[in-house]
């Protein structure tokens, strides 16, 4: 049986926690200095975000003064002072009589350095991080004001930006920290005011071992054409996975590789691949009009992200059918729910044909869960699904039942239930029992395989020595 976990959260083992309420803010400067250093990949896609007003039109900004309207990061860049220690912050008082404001490029600053996974602000309460799956306020830190959330965005966000989230309500954009990290940032508004999350992505892109992925997906990605499925919840660390998937691509194959997001998360140089990374409001205006355009950019593999809609789908699958290989996501739990999510989409009357269709371009679906570990931590499970000739007949004929007992029997395959990851991860005294079963859907089968391995579930949990390097959850 395949391990199938990973460590997602690594503990602050060098110094203490800071409390948030010691970050210390800074006034709304615009200087801007950094050491010399060689362009990156990272830094090619924030001097590039820079022109992002030039698809906005009338929000273009005369010539020259892209560098003042534009609210990239960098703009900061030096002009914080250190993050004080413990005992010398400012109170809140103290900083709105000097007339300054908090920052959140210093939040992003301290909330890294504290393997925080996302920051959630929002007005009316007090901004919260989630460290290890858990939301944590920060401390004394004061309610966020409608005032204060307004400067928040205009830190964030490009003018054009902010009229477009005044219009519908919803952003997502990304920030770019150089040598510290980058976020994926969605703005909507709520009952009580405006809100946002930033969800902090490393710079360094993961690989599949330091991850603890199952090995059957370093074959899987060399396959010349198909679909590849990850799955699961949301910040189940569907993206991560991904990123790691496109790494070891990256890294042996000769290939050419295109991917749409909204917005770029993980950051891939070209090594072994061409990697072109386009993102919807900066290097396109729609996803729709990437992706179709992507079929005559000669790729070798297509990472679309969601399969949102119809559109989607309709073009995936006809990428898979001529050629390429393509990386899609779903939000379900397990492998077969895969399948039947894509059919949904369609009418009853077209689905026998979607069916045919779905069954041919598959190639493997990896369903993904995070769990609490015994130490505190997050580890994920898979179930996979792999598509061989046995697998395609019962997905074509709608046979869940023989395609589930074929996932649980093709271990030889790379094959495995959840309930079977399960097992493994209680055996070596990664999860708890109890988390085991909160996790499972079938508790009774779960059960029977830790009693037939000769485990008492209810002893099972105790520490273990997990990944040096591990991945936070997306």
């Amino acid at each position: 049986m395949s391990t199938t976990s990973g460590n997602l959260l690594e503990n602050s083992k060098d110094k203490p926690p800071i409390p948030p309420s010691q970050i210390q803010g800074v006034k709304t400067s615009r200087a801007r200095f950094q050491e010399p250093h060689e362009p990156t990949a990272a830094d090619n896609i924030q001097d590039a975000t820079r022109q992002k007003t030039r698809l906005e039109g009338s929000d273009r900004p005369p010539a020259g003064q892209e560098q003042n309207t534009t609210k990239q990061t960098t703009q900061a860049q030096g002009s914080n002072p250190p993050v004080p220690p413990p005992g010398q912050g400012q109170p809140a008082q103290a900083r709105n009589a000097a007339n300054v404001l908090p920052s959140i490029e210093r939040m992003v600053k301290h909330a890294h350095s504290q393997q925080v996974s996302d920051i959630h602000i929002r007005v009316g309460e007090v901004p919260r991080y989630r460290i290890r799956g858990q939301m944590v306020p920060l401390g004394n830190h004061d309610k966020v004001t409608p005032e204060l959330f307004e400067h928040y965005l205009s830190e964030t966000v490009t003018p054009a930006q902010r009229q477009r989230f005044a219009e519908t309500k919803e952003l997502d954009t990304a920030l770019y920290y150089p040598g510290v990290v980058r976020c994926r940032v969605n703005c909507f508004e709520t009952l009580l005011g405006g809100a946002m999350v930033l969800r902090l992505i490393p710079l360094d892109v993961p690989s599949i071992d330091s991850l603890g992925l199952p090995p059957i997906l370093k074959e899987i990605v060399q396959r010349p054409q198909g679909l590849i499925l990850v799955t699961g919840p949301t910040g189940s660390g569907k993206s991560t996975s991904l990123a790691a998937m496109i790494r070891y691509m990256n890294e042996t194959l000769a290939k050419h590789i295109i991917t749409i997001e909204d917005p770029i998360e993980f950051v891939h140089a070209s090594h072994k691949c061409l990697v072109s990374q386009r993102e919807v409001g900066l290097h396109t205006h729609e996803f729709h009009d990437a992706l179709r355009a992507a079929l005559r950019e000669d790729p070798d593999a297509i990472l679309i992200g969601e399969m949102r809609d119809r559109v989607t789908v309709d073009i995936a699958l006809k990428a898979a059918q001529t050629g390429h290989l393509v990386f899609g996501t779903l939000h379900t739990r397990n492998a077969l729910n895969a399948v039947n999510r894509l059919l949904g989409i369609y009418n009853p009357d077209e689905q026998p044909s979607m069916r045919i269709q779905i069954a041919d371009s598959l190639v493997a679906v990896v369903a993904q869960i995070l769990l609490q570990t015994t130490d505190g931590r997050r580890t994920a499970a898979h179930e996979i699904l792999i598509n061989t000739p046995a697998m395609q007949d019962f997905l074509m004929k709608g046979n869940e039942e023989e395609a589930y007992h074929l996932i649980e029997n093709g271990i030889d395959e790379g094959m495995q239930v959840l309930n079977q990851a399960l097992c493994e991860l209680v055996l070596m005294g990664k999860i708890s029992g109890d988390e085991a079963v909160k996790a499972s859907s079938d508790v009774g089968d779960l059960r029977r395989r830790v009693r037939n391995e000769g485990v008492d579930p209810a002893r099972a949990s105790r520490e273990f020595s997990s990944h040096d390097t591990g991945y936070r959850p997306l």
